[in-house]
């Protein structure tokens, strides 16, 4: 078990020395004593003491570049330009003539030389029913970051709009077969001009992370690395777990449709599409009777399995912890699924939200006691464009040296550290019996249909600091009234004042209740039926004195009650067990980033001073 105290992890710094060759204009050069007058690129747990710009809204790389941005003759030197491709008969709407809308722009190179690109696809660019500008504007976002810091390095930049959206013609399909086409498209054609080297890389969050996944189910040549931010390795993944369905689950597809679809205007024609009719009832029927109830929708829209099978690119994977958009099961375990099957892959999973790694004042406004909070203002990694430019380095240009493919992983209690695999190899496993080690301070076992109050648990206080780690489970005896039911399962970090934060959750539908996407059945009242639950990834710290909590009803969080509610009753004992998995530091890289001096951040420290 562990022995060190959880605050005294703050103090702990693992120095390995490695260098990369580079040069750090940001700084003086006398802050350093370097002969060269050159700054070294250090690795991630060297940081701490370089003097990264920490007082900004986000991050900035240690490194200027030698080009200036190539001027165009409109005021963000950018060139629109549109990509044609052949469309399926079987998509309906203006197949099959595809068309995608993009703008490029790029660095002032000498004539002949040629530089990778790195592109955004999204639906965001020029579309009314979003605000958004022309795509020849950069995104504010993301788009200006890496013009303004990444293509003085020699790369040049791409805002691409999927398929339906801006200027990009057929229907918006949300995240469908030809939205993939459309994209691969647009892969080709950038990997394919006069000026570009043949690497292309795409980075994007959320809808725009996601459509990195779509490009790298085709294997497509061009494609060197992808940079997933809080992205989609699936669209039904995105709404349902375990069989249960988020609240937004069975009307957002209609939300979709209707604001990038059909409005009444002449260019309606080419814009209806059979995903238009099929895409707004999916929602309802998964949550009424299961996954794919007619056709291949879902499965059209799942992209892990192609990646795995076809991908020869790498993957630099982020994820925020506590996001409430795109559930931390985009990432993990799929970090160690790319590792398996030989992709290159990075991780960085901070405990922020729906949220980039460097944004000190959303990082605050969106967290909450036992969100995120407790690991401000620590999550703030402003490092990160320097980690991005040394990614796309290596990847594009096969400059500077290998990064380190290694996951970056923050605890709740705000700790970094780093993990070749995540969940992380060769952990203790604890088991925790409900009614025995976990007693029943609630005297019910029962979960009733549509209620939020069932049986709940708490261990004993804690002799010693533990540290969870990965994907908890919990596999619980259970008989139902009906072929159905639900359990939302609720886990409590508690003092010994009582006061309790959330540090996890988990929730099946328990005709799901052997996990995938399979149902089963069972005899009702005469049949018990094991419910093997896996909880949201967590990282979490628990001091000695401290308690948990589980709490059991039959939903939370933000989803729906089971469409097949049923009153759920618990066996206690052996057959009913929490599982948890716990690292020991001692073993483990533990870092410190550079230090936030933002106001907010200082603001933070001075109340919790």
């Amino acid at each position: 078990m562990i022995r060190v105290s959880a605050k005294a992890y703050g103090s702990i710094l693992i120095v390995i020395s490695f260098y990369l060759s580079g040069c750090l204009n940001l700084v003086s050069n006398d802050e350093f004593d370097n002969d060269s007058g050159m700054y070294d690129r250090v690795p991630v747990w060297e940081r701490s003491e370089w003097p990264y710009i920490t007082n900004q809204s986000y991050g900035f790389v240690m490194e200027e570049g030698p080009y200036q941005i190539l001027e165009t003759d409109n005021e963000w030197n950018s060139t629109h330009h549109f990509v044609n491709f052949e469309l399926p008969l079987s998509e309906g709407g203006s197949a099959p003539n595809g068309v995608v809308s993009l703008a490029v722009w790029l660095p002032d190179v000498p004539e002949g030389v040629t530089v990778p690109v790195i592109a955004e696809f999204g639906p965001y660019f020029d579309e009314n029913s979003v605000e958004t500008p022309s795509i020849e504007v950069p995104g504010t976002w993301l788009g200006q970051m890496i013009i303004d810091q990444i293509l003085p390095h020699g790369y040049a930049f791409a805002q691409v709009s999927v398929m339906g959206t801006g200027r990009s013609n057929h229907c918006m399909d949300l995240m469908g077969n030809a939205e993939q086409l459309g994209v691969d498209a647009a892969v080709t054609w950038l990997g394919t001009q006069d000026w570009s080297n043949g690497g292309v890389s795409m980075i994007g969050k959320s809808y725009d992370g996601s459509t990195p996944w779509q490009a790298a189910t085709f294997g497509n040549e061009y494609l060197k690395t992808i940079v997933p931010i809080s992205g989609l390795i699936g669209v039904m993944e995105l709404m349902w777990k375990n069989g249960s369905s988020e609240a937004r689950a069975p009307i957002m597809h209609n939300g979709v449709y209707g604001s990038y679809g059909i409005d009444g205007d002449e260019e309606d024609v080419g814009n209806m599409c059979p995903d238009y009719i099929i895409g707004p009832g999916t929602g309802v029927a998964a949550y009424m009777w299961g996954s794919e109830v007619a056709g291949t929708y879902w499965e059209e829209r799942y992209f892990l399995d192609r990646v795995l099978q076809n991908y020869k690119g790498s993957v630099y994977l982020i994820q925020g912890m506590h996001d409430w958009n795109v559930d931390p099961h985009m990432a993990v375990p799929v970090i160690n699924q790319l590792k398996d099957v030989g992709i290159e892959a990075k991780g960085l999973f901070g405990q922020w939200d729906h949220d980039y790694p460097d944004r000190p004042d959303y990082h605050f406004d969106r967290s909450s006691e036992g969100r995120g909070r407790e690991a401000y203002p620590e999550m703030v990694r402003f490092d990160w464009m320097q980690d991005l430019l040394e990614w796309f380095d290596w990847y594009l240009k096969d400059e500077g040296q290998k990064p380190g493919l290694f996951v970056e992983i923050q605890s709740n209690q705000g700790q970094w550290r780093i993990e070749d695999r995540y969940p992380p190899q060769n952990m203790e496993t604890i088991a925790m019996e409900l009614g025995g080690d976990l007693m029943n301070i609630a005297g019910t076992t029962t979960i009733l249909p549509n209620g939020n109050f069932g049986p709940i648990y708490e261990s004993e206080k804690f002799s010693e600091d533990i540290w969870i780690a990965g994907l908890p489970r919990l596999h619980i005896e259970v008989s139902t009234a009906t072929v159905g039911g639900q359990i939302y399962a609720l886990l409590e970090d508690c003092s010994e004042d009582g006061d309790c934060i959330h540090i996890g959750h988990a929730i099946m539908d328990l005709r799901y209740h052997e996990g995938g996407t399979q149902e089963q059945t069972w005899l009702p009242i005469f049949e018990n039926i094991d419910v093997k639950m896996e909880f949201f990834a967590m990282d979490v710290q628990i001091e000695s004195g401290h308690y948990i909590r589980l709490s059991l009803a039959s939903t939370g969080e933000d989803y729906l009650p089971a469409s097949t509610s049923s009153i759920v009753e618990i066996s206690e004992g052996s057959t009913s067990n929490l599982l948890i998995d716990i690292i020991d530091p001692i073993d483990k890289i533990i870092f410190t980033p550079p230090e936030c001096t933002h106001e907010y951040c200082l603001e933070w420290l001075n109340q919790t001073a």
